[in-house]
């Protein structure tokens, strides 16, 4: 069974996956008109029934163009969702879009007979469970969760002819909506009141401020420059694509990108740079934007401004008729960048002032959020490369988009991924941040393993503490749940179930795990996990399992299932070991995340079993000591497991001083079986030998060596050699170790 889902102006089909049932994060939209009551009472049946049909096909038509599902009709009032089984990030933004759309469509316009309505919009966003194949227009009962009452309650306190907003969608629409925010109201059941804003209207598009110093991404931004260079000093036009998730600091790249490379042998360079709006009003609205950046137009100036700013860019690049009969078509252009024929003449002018600009001097054209753009705008991209092509050109286009967008047409655009940061300029971005922020720098060792390596999350939850989240246990940002579900509803069917199943399981996810999770035949998830590792989801792990590319990732995948079913999860997958059993008790989830992320794992020095016996030479001769020991002495199996609570034996290792003992460095060498059984401390180390090995050397450095059992099958696992406590990575047995015929079978 299939279902569509409309996507921007794309269609896209996603099979139903095994969940019925998911718990989201959606908005909700309450309109009713005012005085309904008395209005029906005054006019015939017929009458109502057809300003019912008008009101009603108005209002349906508004919201399915921004992709709303009406889930209800309540006498004259409609109840929709936004982004009730498929979200982009910006389903508050739709709703408050067309909520405003509504009444422009319904305010004191005549609808039957010169009746005129109004309307009162509310609209809430709240997390909700959600009756994944119920979500047609029509499909009463989808959703269940308070936010329904809530945007009921705003309607009913919002004034005529506006649309009321609750706390969550105004945060949520912040930059993006302009809003008044208006006097608490009193709401039956709830103290304090509830703030409420009143939406004014869309925010027109500007700079986007950077401050603050780049932190990282040096690579990327020498390849981007090596290749922008090379377009413009050999004349051979370049297209490079900037690629990476929400968060992961592409605008900010872009940013420096333009402010750094301003020359390329002397020669000056010219940007022309736009920025696509979510859902723009008009298709041709990002290359309206580029012809304003390159003649210098604000949206503040007039008609008689704005040409002659057009004649002073042309007259350089055109003969004066040309400019006569081109700056009329570009003003119609920038007065409605639609996609009517006016509107796509006037981008074909664009596209050749850009193309003689470059041939005075050299050109780089850059469209942030291309992904955000309607395929116009590609195609438009895709004419004007091919013609600077043609012609030899000094020209580059430079795009930045998300990954999972695919572009209208094949082109030669050379991909640079944006990877998360390292763990350590992760570090130096959060000290940056908070003390920036007046708050205290040791909260980096909170925050460091919940940003998953992406600028954006982390100065997301700076801003959240900021805003007075708890620092002990921040909860997940609303802006990064946000992108976050976006990213996971792009995913099809099997492979957001595998990913929502292993959001459930702790520590490192392995096939066998999910497979057992979801009841699917041994094998069915590998092909999802591997697509999920070359979507930069997932990443895979060195003892063949797979960690969550990023922690909010994790967390969200693991929420959206409801409680039920995810107990059901953990339930089925509690039979597959799991593959990082080091420490796996002893360390919180997020330093296991930060582990994956990099930190520990690079931290840590893995040393092979069989490593350490042919340095030191005397690794026989130390389990050999260390079975010499009776079992029902002082360091029996069963006192250590008395004095150690966890399968592991998890002890700092106290560092030696010149004046200490040296057999006190070999007693913390300690082995766990994989039965649990802990060997016997061992007895005094033997002589020299005649190889010239002392105890001394064994001991050297001084540090510990602790193994874990990977399985009950007796597998061991060698960790934390030499490391801090939380600096751990699990290896694999090695395949043959040499075991002394003394030494007991538990080892």
């Amino acid at each position: 069974m299939t279902t569509s889902i409309i996507v921007d102006t794309q269609r896209t089909v996603t099979p139903l996956w095994p969940v019925p049932q998911e718990r989201r994060v959606v908005t909700v939209l309450f309109a009713d008109i005012v005085g309904s009551t008395a209005l029906v009472d005054r006019l015939d049946p017929e009458d109502v029934r057809a300003l019912q049909r008008a009101y009603f096909d108005t209002v349906a038509g508004v919201l399915h163009r921004w992709q709303g599902v009406v889930e209800k009709y309540i006498g004259d009032a409609v109840m929709a969702l936004f982004g009730a089984r498929h979200s982009d990030g910006f389903d508050a933004y739709r709703a408050v879009r067309a909520g405003l759309e509504i009444q422009a469509a319904l305010d004191r316009r005549p609808m039957v007979d010169d009746i005129r309505l109004r309307v009162r919009v509310g609209v809430a966003t709240g997390e909700v469970v959600v009756d994944l194949g119920d979500v047609v227009t029509g499909g009463h009962g989808v959703a269940s969760g308070a936010v329904i009452t809530a945007a009921a309650r705003l309607q009913e306190r919002a004034a005529p002819g506006a649309v009321a907003l609750c706390a969550a969608t105004a945060r949520a629409t912040a930059g993006l909506i302009t809003q008044r925010q208006l006097t608490p109201v009193p709401v039956a059941g709830r103290v304090p009141p509830v703030p409420v804003w009143h939406a004014i209207g869309p925010v027109r598009p500007g700079a986007v401020r950077h401050d603050g110093p780049l932190i990282g991404r040096r690579r990327e931004l020498a390849t981007i420059r090596d290749q922008l260079s090379g377009a413009i000093r050999e004349r051979t036009p370049r297209w490079i694509s900037l690629v990476g998730p929400t968060g992961s600091g592409r605008s900010r790249l872009l940013h420096e990108l333009t402010r750094g490379l301003t020359t390329v042998d002397g020669v000056s360079v010219r940007w022309c740079v736009a920025t696509c709006q979510p859902y723009p009003d008009q298709v041709l609205a990002p290359v309206a934007h580029l012809l304003r950046t390159l003649a210098g137009i604000r949206h503040s100036d007039g008609p008689a401004a704005v040409h002659d700013r057009l004649v002073a860019a042309l007259t350089p690049l055109f003969p004066p008729t040309t400019v006569a009969t081109a700056v009329p078509a570009l003003q119609r252009m920038l007065t409605t960048p639609d996609g009517s024929a006016a509107a796509l003449a006037g981008a074909a002018i664009c596209r050749e002032v850009l193309l003689r600009l470059a041939a005075h001097r050299p050109l780089i054209v850059a469209v942030d959020d291309l992904d955000r753009a309607a395929p116009t705008v590609s195609r438009f991209l895709h004419a004007l490369f091919t013609a600077a092509t043609e012609r030899g050109l000094p020209l580059a286009v430079l795009t930045v988009h998300q990954p999972q967008w695919a572009d209208t047409r094949p082109g030669p655009a050379r991909p640079v991924t944006i990877g998360p940061l390292a763990t350590v300029q992760s570090g130096r971005l959060l000290r940056h941040l908070l003390s920036r922020a007046g708050q205290p720098v040791a909260l980096v060792d909170r925050l460091l393993p919940l940003v998953g390596g992406r600028p954006g999350h982390a100065a997301a939850y700076v801003t959240s503490v900021v805003d007075g989240a708890d620092p002990a246990a921040p909860p997940l940002p609303e802006a990064v749940r946000r992108a976050v579900g976006a990213e996971l509803d792009h995913l099809d069917g099997e492979r957001r179930a595998v990913l929502m199943a292993a959001g459930t399981l702790g520590g490192l996810v392995s096939g066998a795990a999910v497979d057992r999770a979801l009841g699917w035949a041994s094998g069915r998830s590998a092909p999802a996990l591997r697509a999920l590792v070359g979507a930069g989801l997932l990443l895979p792990h060195h003892v063949d399992g797979y960690a969550f590319a990023a922690p909010a990732l994790r967390q969200v995948a693991a929420e959206r299932l409801p409680r039920a079913l995810r107990a059901v999860f953990q339930r089925r997958a509690a039979s597959v070991p799991h593959l990082d059993t080091v420490h796996r008790d002893a360390n919180p989830p997020d330093q296991r995340a930060d582990a994956v992320n990099g930190s520990a794992a690079r931290s840590a020095e893995i040393v092979r079993l069989d490593t350490v016996g042919t340095r030191t030479g005397r690794l026989d001769a130390v389990f050999a000591a260390l079975a010499s020991a009776g079992p029902g002495g002082a360091t029996s199996p069963t006192a250590l497991r008395g004095r150690n609570p966890t399968p592991t034996m998890a002890a700092r290792p106290a560092v030696s001083s010149p004046g200490t003992n040296r057999g006190a460095g070999l007693r913390r060498l300690r082995a766990v079986a994989s039965a649990g059984d802990v060997p016997p401390t061992p007895a005094p180390l033997p002589p020299r030998s005649a190889g010239g090995d002392s105890p001394r050397d064994i001991e050297r450095p001084a540090a510990s060596i602790r193994t874990t059992p990977a399985s009950s099958a007796g597998r061991w696992t060698l960790a934390d050699v030499g490391t801090p406590p939380g600096k751990v990575r699990a290896i694999p047995r090695p395949p043959l170790i040499r075991r002394p015929d003394d030494l007991p079978a538990s080892a």
